[in-house]
């Protein structure tokens, strides 16, 4: 744990540096960044009738584990000391000590951002090789790299070459098995999506093999035959929601149905084999009640925390609003003051969009009486709001109720030009 703790320490004072020399189209492991923002990139650099034709998908060998050492410690702006001994420390596996010779280690403190700033480069390479009517454009999470091109010649004999001599100075090297040149009217996967054009249209949708490994997931839970009906909806509405959640960026709502058929008919044979001797239409009324125009929804009791039973409802993918995202501007650092408000918006946006976002705007609101803190006229819907960090976000401020206040949006601009505080009023004597 002392270990992991100090790792965390250099990583305050790297991860900054990562940040402002990333590539603009790298989303894994970086703050404000996600996969619907990579998937985003994926849109703009294929949407167009001019786009490029043909993707090269890149697969790193073992990335992670096969990271030069030597390149790791003549580039990484740190303590080198410090560094060869995470480098050189070595693993235990039934108590036998295994050296390491390269990579860094899965699941390391530090290793996400140290794999970051090994493949950091790369876009700013392609862009000074190419010009734009070659289409070239880069999208990376994590180590799963994508690049676009306008011709396949143009990939398979400029591109490719390129990223293989990028890799080998830092002792990677591309998979010649799962390395592929595809053309967008095939479609390719991305991070559990399948992006890929219909006469002439890109659309966007879930990967049959994504689908197919959360159908899967789902079926293993109902098969047991011990569980409630009540611990099986919470179990599949975690896994449902997640799942749902993700894709909701995407052209989505057809799978979502499509999904939502198979759980439902697993489940009706779930209830069947759990009372064979009994008939349908007692089945139907234990396990499926009528809500909100839909008859059959699968429903059954849970055990509070109290010792009273609550009902509990299955969670549709369908109910799941398929909502645009707002693709990150590429060079946005979470560590410069100047993008603060910036980044605010993003999670003002992203909080309205959830449950959670609503009940911790419903609660500020309450808590101010409904006014703002600088000006102390009444927030309405007309007026509009925003959320303001007390502590920065750049400054390690946290997005909890205690250090958020809601202003209206010009007097949450006059804050931030001022670089004043917002302190929470005085309450009025006898209350």
């Amino acid at each position: 744990m002392k270990d992991r703790a100090m790792q965390a320490l250099y990583l305050l004072g790297l991860d900054p540096i990562a940040e402002t020399t990333a590539d603009p189209n790298s989303y894994g492991f970086r703050k404000g960044r996600s996969t619907a923002d990579a998937i985003g990139q994926c849109f703009n650099a294929l949407a167009r009738k001019t786009s490029a034709s043909y993707i090269l998908e890149c697969d790193i060998k073992s990335c992670f584990d096969e990271i030069s050492h030597p390149w790791l410690l003549a580039h990484i702006p740190m303590d080198k000391r410090i560094l060869h001994q995470w480098l050189k420390a070595g693993f235990m596996d039934q108590n036998i000590l295994y050296p390491t010779d390269r990579g860094t280690p899965q699941g390391g403190v530090a290793s996400p951002v140290l794999m970051n700033l090994t493949l950091d480069g790369l876009e700013k390479l392609l862009k000074e090789r190419f010009t734009p009517a070659d289409r070239v454009h880069y999208i990376r999470f994590a180590d799963d790299v994508t690049i676009t091109g306008r011709t396949k010649e143009l990939l398979e004999t400029r591109v490719k070459p390129l990223v293989e001599e990028f890799l080998q100075v830092r002792g990677l090297s591309l998979s010649s098995d799962k390395t592929s040149i595809t053309q967008i009217e095939e479609g390719f996967d991305f991070l559990g999506q399948n992006v890929r054009k219909y006469k002439g249209k890109l659309m966007i949708k879930p990967s049959t093999k994504n689908v197919k490994a959360f159908l899967a997931k789902v079926r293993a839970k109902i098969s047991p035959q011990q569980t409630s009906a009540g611990e099986l909806i919470a179990q599949l509405n975690l896994i449902i929601r997640g799942w749902a959640n993700y894709h909701q960026h995407i052209v989505s709502k057809q799978m979502f149905v499509k999904v939502d058929n198979f759980i439902f008919q697993w489940l009706r044979q779930w209830a069947r084999r759990r009372h064979p001797g009994k008939p349908h239409r007692w089945i139907r009324r234990k396990y499926f009640a009528t809500r909100g125009g839909d008859h059959w929804v699968f429903f059954g009791e849970l055990k509070k925390k109290d010792g009273t039973r609550m009902q509990i409802f299955l969670f549709n993918a369908a109910s799941v609003r398929i909502r645009r995202h707002c693709k990150i501007n590429g060079a946005a650092n979470p560590y410069d003051p100047a993008m603060e408000t910036y980044f605010e918006r993003r999670l003002d946006a992203q909080m309205s969009a959830t449950l959670k976002g609503y009940q911790q705007l419903l609660s500020l609101w309450k808590k101010q009486e409904g006014r703002c803190l600088v000006c102390q006229q009444p927030i309405t819907r007309v007026t509009g709001w925003h959320r303001h960090h007390r502590i920065w976000l750049v400054n390690g401020g946290a997005d909890t109720t205690d250090n958020v206040a809601l202003l209206h949006p010009t007097c949450h601009q006059q804050v931030h030009s001022r670089d004043s505080a917002v302190v929470e009023p005085r309450p009025l004597k006898g209350r």
